[in-house]
């Protein structure tokens, strides 16, 4: 096995107090930028920043899988993880201030599979998701944007 990848990153207009606020807000605000990719969004528990528990499932590459994310806040007001329970997928969510705006990064990391499946993992997820991530953060721009 071996890590498997993926990050895309985009500035944003709005300030990053307000950008993070949605990413962390999962009840109100974070489900309303999500690609189509991400369906059945549900808080379990908690529903802004750490100790929030969310459940979603992600169609990648053809495949659909479900995710049980527990949030944690490393950097309060900069930087939200996703960890899922169920695998050793982790996601980073960083927002650092940049002009008059901000810069988001999204960035993701898992333990890919052995043998060849884990081959065509590391060769095709990484592109797949990057994609994804940029249609998230060109939703979270417009989004931003829109409610300011």
């Amino acid at each position: 096995m071996s890590r498997v990848e993926v990050s895309a990153e985009r500035q944003m207009e709005a300030s990053a107090a307000s950008v993070y606020g949605y990413i962390a807000d999962m009840v109100e605000h974070h489900p309303r930028f999500l690609p189509d990719a991400f369906t059945g969004f549900k808080v379990e528990s908690g529903g802004v920043g750490s100790g929030t528990v969310i459940r979603f499932n992600l169609t990648a590459g053809g495949r659909t899988r479900a995710y049980r994310n527990v949030v944690d806040e490393p950097e309060p007001g900069r930087v939200l993880r996703e960890s899922d329970a169920n695998s050793s997928a982790v996601t980073t969510f960083t927002v650092d201030p940049s002009g008059p705006g901000c810069k988001v990064r999204i960035f993701t990391s898992w333990e890919g599979a052995g043998g060849v499946g884990g081959f065509f993992e590391r060769l095709f997820a990484p592109r797949v998701m990057k994609r994804i991530y940029t249609d998230e953060l060109e939703r979270l721009d417009a989004y931003a944007s829109k409610q300011a």
